[in-house]
């Protein structure tokens, strides 16, 4: 790991802080339910009122976890079949300069629930599929919603931890259009003025055909009516030569899109090579924000957490974790794309530029491979790199911070009520060391809340390891393989990873837009999210209903470096020993066939 990936690193994680620290008051005054008009934000107060008598809500009026869960669930069904029927009817709708056909079924359905579930997964080329429309009323408006969603969740946990003996945790509808109003909106609208001044497109043209300065001779194979590439007598494919002298730049509101793609933790790029693309990240300014951008909410949300349970240590517990576990994984894969492969060491090629396959040249290899690190951790999916052009280590570390269950930092809300899990888990197996009934921040953990952390906690290792073995059982599934061995068994793993942990990323190199991986892995996003959002509201109803006991001197500190430890000792050993067997089987095989002769 060279001096200037240091440096980097250092330079983020400290602007993080210093920006994170202050939204996280923002964040304390949106969660504190009361529905009380927020300082400086008085004239959206009016806003936030008419649409709470629209939709006939009252703001002062709790709920119970059950009735808090129920409507979680049916915004999303709805928001869901809306993506869904969108996709499907776009080719008759307006702003589609490009006559952009109607979405697939199956890759509608994927899209949808990816979307919905905050996981924007893209099994399509987002330049190639969707209409303008598309991309702004069903895909952006979902990115708010599903962020809002996750922040819903985050702030209804943390008032199971603070309230005393109270059967409500809050109001969905008034936590999910406070979360959008005051929070999503305001940061999103500024992030894309800053993206539009640095060169990222927002308009609304048809695409534009422009001349080459150097025309492009290549071939490519025949193809009949059918579509299949025709084979001469032999059986030897029949090519032909072609030659280019103008290229298509795609157009399209791209700013507004990019901005809470990033802030609300989605990854859904406009156009297929995502945040590669000089369109959606054009400098190393922008490169550099919008890994901010990606983190800055989870970061807020820690200290938002310490400030409404009224001890701001727990939040620097909780985040302490975060980053320890981070930085860790950051530097292993920065130290791994820094090293050059086996066989160009015993050629004596010079490699003191780093592992550049795959990478972005504007960027270079740390930038990338700390953003490899940013949007994995964060179950974010947006990308600069190609993924499946990592070292065997270097693409581990990505698969790993999925594994983890997105708690390093972790996706808008889902990152804390995800670490807050672990945190639950870590003074249970510490009441058991020391014979006593595990607290956390003075509410007693016991059998009904571990039920419920282990589902949690269980859930997603369920998804990716059935889905991965069906995958690779399933001739379908197999069919999808571009690399086979075991690159190819990553690829499944990696895919299956992202989807159930709602992060969307991809490996690349699979073939997944099919109905076969478009169907199984929209089952696992929508079970990955949504069957974890249930026990964890059903964990915030129990213990609201508690009393909140004081500390005393049996009491278990939960602020300190030895929580912090055994947090973090906690998130690898629960995390990820489930998945130990199937790592070995792709990228630690992989890593050591680079050494074989």
């Amino acid at each position: 790991m060279t001096m200037q990936s240091l440096l980097l690193l250092i330079a983020f994680l400290a602007v993080l802080l210093a920006l994170s620290y202050p939204l996280g008051i923002l964040l304390a005054r949106v969660g504190n339910g009361s529905g009380a008009p927020l300082r400086g934000f008085g004239w959206l107060a009016k806003i936030e009122h008419l649409i709470y008598r629209a939709a006939g809500v009252n703001p002062k009026e709790g709920q119970g976890w059950k009735s808090y869960a129920l409507s979680l669930l049916l915004f999303s069904v709805i928001g869901a079949l809306v993506t869904y029927a969108l996709q499907r009817v776009q080719l008759w709708l307006p702003l589609n300069p490009q006559a952009m056909a109607n979405v697939s079924p199956d890759s509608a359905f994927d899209t949808a629930v990816s979307f919905v579930a905050n996981t924007n997964w893209q099994g399509y080329s987002g330049e190639q599929t969707m209409s303008y429309l598309t991309q702004m009323l069903a895909l952006a408006v979902q990115n708010f919603f599903s962020a809002a969603t996750g922040i819903a969740v985050a702030f209804a946990l943390i008032r199971g931890f603070a309230s005393r003996s109270t059967k409500s945790i809050g109001s969905f509808w008034v936590d999910l259009t406070r979360s959008t109003l005051y929070l999503l909106l305001p940061l999103s609208l500024l992030f894309s003025v800053f993206l539009m001044g640095q060169g990222v497109i927002q308009n609304f043209s048809a695409y534009q055909d422009v001349q080459l300065l150097d025309p492009v001779t290549y071939s490519q194979p025949k193809v009949g009516a059918d579509g299949q590439p025709l084979k001469d007598a032999k059986g030897e494919v029949v090519t032909e030569t072609l030659t280019a002298t103008t290229q298509t730049i795609a157009m399209g509101p791209v700013a507004s899109q990019e901005a809470i793609k990033m802030l609300g933790t989605n990854g859904g790029g406009f156009f297929n090579a995502n945040s590669a693309h000089p369109y959606e990240n054009p400098t190393a300014l922008t490169n550099f924000v919008q890994m901010l951008a990606i983190f800055l909410i989870p970061a807020g949300l820690c200290f938002a957490f310490g400030r409404m349970v009224g001890d701001q240590r727990q939040g620097w517990a909780v985040l302490g974790a975060m980053t320890v576990l981070f930085v860790i994984c950051t530097c292993v894969v920065m130290g791994a794309e820094q090293t050059a492969h086996p066989a160009l060491q015993a050629l004596n090629v010079d490699q003191s530029a780093g592992y550049m396959e795959g990478k972005e040249t504007r960027f270079g290899v740390s930038a990338s491979s700390l953003f490899v690190a940013v949007t994995t951790a964060a179950s974010c999916g947006a990308v600069n790199a190609m993924h499946d052009s990592l070292t065997p280590i270097g693409g581990m570390v990505p698969l790993l911070l999925m594994q983890f269950g997105e708690v390093i930092y972790g996706g808008v809300g889902s990152g804390l009520y995800g670490m807050l899990i672990f945190a639950i888990m870590a003074v249970f197996i510490a009441g058991l060391m020391i014979g006593r009934t595990p607290e956390y921040l003075g509410k007693k953990i016991q059998a009904y809340e571990m039920k419920m952390t282990s589902i949690a906690i269980l859930v997603t290792p369920t998804l990716v390891l059935a889905g991965t073995a069906i995958a690779v059982l399933c001739e379908a599934g197999k069919a999808g393989i571009a690399n086979p061995g075991a690159h190819g068994f990553t690829e499944i793993l990696y895919a299956f990873s992202s989807a159930a942990n709602n992060n969307g990323s991809a490996f690349a190199g699979l073939s997944a837009n099919t109905p076969f991986y478009n169907t199984m892995l929209a089952i696992a996003m929508w079970f990955g999210r949504f069957a974890m959002i249930v026990p964890i509201l059903a964990i915030a109803g129990s213990l609201a209903g508690k009393q909140r006991l004081e500390a005393n001197a049996g009491t278990m500190p939960t602020h300190g470096a030895m929580f912090i430890g055994l947090l973090c000792g906690v998130v690898v050993l629960v995390g990820v020993l489930n998945y130990v067997p199937a790592l070995a089987l792709g990228p630690v095989v992989e890593h050591l066939q680079l050494f074989a002769k």
